[in-house]
């Protein structure tokens, strides 16, 4: 323990700072495994959705000083890039409805 007293208040500022910014850290690791839980189970608006609370919970990260600027940058990079390999596995529907009429128009 501390001797002085201004050293002993700047114990307790750390200890208080260090578990703000351990709770910081916990949320962006939870958001993420969220995200890539639901992105291994293949759901894309689920994925979607986490995608944005885990991008939040990164920004704010990084706003408070808990997370690099850079590390931020590469761990948002590394979630969308799972979100977008995603979305190519799961092809949208789009050309149904025009081969559909088609089909009935040459019939």
């Amino acid at each position: 323990m501390a001797n002085i007293r201004s050293a002993a208040k700047r114990a307790r500022q750390a200890e208080a700072r260090r578990l703000r910014n351990r709770a910081t850290k916990s949320r962006v690791r939870t958001r993420l495994r969220r995200f890539f839980e639901l992105v291994a189970q293949g759901e894309v608006q689920g994925a979607r959705e986490a995608l944005r609370l885990a991008m939040s919970a990164i920004d704010k990260a990084v706003k408070k000083g808990v997370l690099h600027r850079n590390t931020a940058a590469r761990r948002k990079s590394r979630i969308m890039k799972a979100l977008v390999a995603l979305e190519a596995q799961k092809p949208k529907r789009r050309g149904a409805r025009s081969t559909q009429r088609k089909s009935a128009a040459e019939a």
